[in-house]
């Protein structure tokens, strides 16, 4: 309550536990049992993300770009209109703008602001996503951070960082892994990774142990 805003230990968030998954379940109970959420609808809510709105989405239309040409200049030139064909703009995915990976430049997508992210396709952002120091260190050292997820780039790779906003959100289109030409667009989904579309992370290669029996 305003009064008691000068008392640290009257404030609601004092008395929730330290761990972040507990805080959540007893900011849900006290909301709850204040009449301001309703659990079914939240679970909804998480569902629909968890199921059916997610990396899939991102990954079914990098794929796409990879195996049609003309789709891929298309989503490069103007991915809103893009995306409203494929329904795939809805909140939190307004102003996508699509960067693609090539051997000169490795692309990477940071919101140094808060966690502006194109839910639509790849569902609710990582936790470290959100993280002051990926938000800080991103921007400061790239190929370092690269490096602390696995990714390490030739000194003539060049890093270009993207800064995520409300008004424009960002996708990496990865670079097709050698070796997949024929390949379906449903047996290149699997060599997609969330990672892959933030850019802090690289396609699987087709003789991954996560993408076999993907081709087909």
């Amino acid at each position: 309550m305003p009064h008691d805003i000068d008392d640290p230990h009257s404030q609601p968030h004092s008395h929730l536990p330290s761990d972040p998954v507990l805080r959540v379940r007893a900011l849900e109970t006290i909301l709850t049992r204040k009449g301001l959420i309703d659990p079914a609808a939240l679970d909804e809510i998480i569902d629909t993300y968890e199921n059916h709105i997610g990396p899939q989405n991102g990954a079914r239309v990098v794929a796409r770009a990879w195996a049609e040409p003309e789709f891929r200049e298309a989503l490069l030139a103007d991915a809103d209109t893009v995306l409203a064909k494929l329904d795939l703009n809805g909140r939190q995915g307004e102003h996508v703008v699509v960067v693609e990976n090539t051997p000169a430049r490795h692309n990477m997508v940071v919101c140094t602001l808060c966690s502006c992210y194109p839910w639509p396709l790849l569902g609710i952002p990582p936790g470290w996503y959100k993280s002051d120091a990926y938000r800080a260190r991103a921007v400061r050292e790239p190929r370092k951070v690269l490096a602390e997820f696995g990714v390490t780039l030739p000194a003539e790779v060049a890093v270009r960082v993207w800064d995520s906003t409300a008004e424009v959100r960002y996708l990496v289109l990865p670079m097709r892994p050698a070796g997949t030409e024929g390949w379906s667009v449903e047996a290149l989904e699997r060599l997609v990774s969330r990672d892959s579309m933030i850019g802090t992370g690289l396609a699987l290669q087709p003789d991954d142990a996560a993408a076999r029996g993907a081709q087909r």
